[in-house]
């Protein structure tokens, strides 16, 4: 292996290989050398519109099937976007095969899977990490000091996520993310993982003792055999207190927000998956006061914003730049760090939790 370059494989041509490609090229540590997939032109293709919008300097090889890429001597390390139900198959192989894996989200159909997943890697000294760019933002350890300092916040009593975007009935007719055989998990997982994601990191990954889910719409495409979810939602409640809860949908407009409320404040996120374009991020905190003077009752706000400067996408600094520069690193180091593999197996298990309550009638699950 190169002793200054991760080397890079993308086992499929799915369309969020095209951000991640421009990505490796921007992270300095890591180069794409071949793409695979189902036959030599897709990948061929795929290397075209790529290098198109983001031109790199060094060749990259088309291979006509997944084995073969894993089988090459110049690929380190695999980005897999494949869908969520074939995922566990080549997650293994990948790791047979000694090759580091990054893993589309959500990362199986269950957290059985998952498990295998992870045993696999560590059998094979390799990094597991599932995709979730939004970790790896500026931003999050900001947001972490002030959720800790203990005044801004103060106890944390209640968090709530959103994610969501409109799907036309085209789209759900077309689409993986409507098919149960694909994507099982529908909007739960394309979406929600991200709303428990957030939810976990806020209370620094404390586990929930009870999960409560519904389906609130449900569709599929003409080749499903299920519905799948289209419009989620989710209750979490943990010993320490806290509620929580998320929403995932494919039927209102573009939302990513995420609010942690407390004794003393709130925290406000209004972009937390995807920034909102520009070359800064940030996030609001309140700590609004009711003040009484005779007959005078004044709800008085108080915000505070914070900004940091990141660009919010195809940048050098950028979160998904972040991710896949942290993820080389590991892997140019020798390092392996289990906080990684650990933190997509806890989302994994809430996801599996609200969903069985969704299917028997919201009853309350332990994860």
């Amino acid at each position: 292996m190169s002793e200054s370059v991760c080397r890079w494989g993308i086992l499929s041509t799915a369309e969020i290989g095209k951000k991640n490609w421009h990505a490796i090229a921007n992270s300095g540590n890591g180069r794409v050398t071949a793409v695979a997939s189902r036959s030599v032109q897709k990948a061929q293709q795929f290397i075209a519109e790529c290098s198109a919008s983001v031109p790199v300097a060094h060749k990259v090889e088309a291979v006509g099937n997944y084995e073969a890429l894993l089988s090459r001597s110049d690929v380190d390390a695999v980005y897999i976007p494949l869908p969520t139900g074939l995922r566990t198959e080549w997650v293994v192989k990948a790791a047979q095969a000694g090759k580091h894996v990054m893993v589309e989200k959500p990362c199986g159909v269950t957290a059985a899977d998952v498990q295998t997943m992870i045993d696999a890697c560590q059998k094979a000294n390799v990094q597991f990490m599932d995709g979730v760019m939004f970790m790896h933002n500026a931003r999050m350890k900001q947001l972490r000091q002030v959720l800790d300092d203990g005044s801004s916040v103060g106890t944390i009593r209640r968090i709530v996520s959103h994610f969501s975007f409109y799907a036309a009935d085209e789209w759900i007719q077309s689409n993986i993310r409507a098919s149960s055989h694909l994507e099982p998990a529908g909007c739960l997982g394309d979406l929600g993982w991200y709303t428990i994601r957030i939810i976990l990191w806020a209370l620094n990954f404390e586990m929930p003792t009870e999960v409560r889910g519904r389906i609130l719409h449900g569709a599929k495409r003409a080749d499903s055999a299920d519905e799948v979810p289209m419009e989620f939602q989710g209750e979490l409640h943990f010993r320490s207190g806290v509620s929580a809860s998320f929403f995932s949908s494919f039927r209102a407009n573009h939302q990513q927000w995420v609010n942690v409320s407390g004794s003393k404040g709130y925290v406000q996120v209004n972009d937390f998956v995807v920034p909102y374009f520009g070359n800064e991020v940030e996030f609001q905190v309140a700590n609004h006061k009711f003040a009484v003077d005779g007959c005078r009752f004044n709800m008085e706000k108080g915000f505070q914003r914070h900004t940091i400067a990141e660009y919010s996408n195809n940048n050098r600094n950028s979160q998904e730049t972040q991710q896949f520069r942290t993820f080389a690193d590991l892997v140019l180091s020798g390092t392996r760090d289990s906080y990684w593999p650990n933190i997509a197996l806890q989302t994994q298990q809430i996801l599996d939790a609200a969903l069985k309550s969704a299917h028997n009638g919201g009853v309350a699950v332990s994860p």
